[in-house]
């Protein structure tokens, strides 16, 4: 038994791998939290995040406006037929000449 002791040079280099797998399985958790359930919720990380950094679109800014009273009806139906009406295309297939 001694000598099988005696014969033993440890765990060697790869032991060190097993620190980078628990690395890359944190690193893998948060990459998925951040694409999935945090960006869902709004909790992402970066410039702008959790400040209002989702963009409302212009008609909820004018209802809202309106509900505040900053804008009056009249100019709140104004606003509303503008941002309401489609599109102009151009009739020769778009694109600048």
């Amino acid at each position: 038994m001694y000598t099988q002791l005696a014969d033993w040079h440890g765990p060697g280099p790869w032991i060190l791998l097993i620190p980078l797998v628990w690395i890359a399985v944190v690193v893998l958790v948060i990459a998925v939290l951040r694409r999935t359930v945090w960006r869902r919720h709004g909790c992402g990380f970066g410039p702008g995040a959790g400040s209002g950094a989702v963009a409302e679109h212009p008609l909820a800014v004018l209802g809202r406006r309106y509900a505040e009273g900053d804008i009056d009806a009249e100019e709140y139906r104004a606003k509303r037929a503008v941002l309401s009406e489609p599109p102009r295309g151009d009739a020769g297939g778009g694109g600048a000449r």
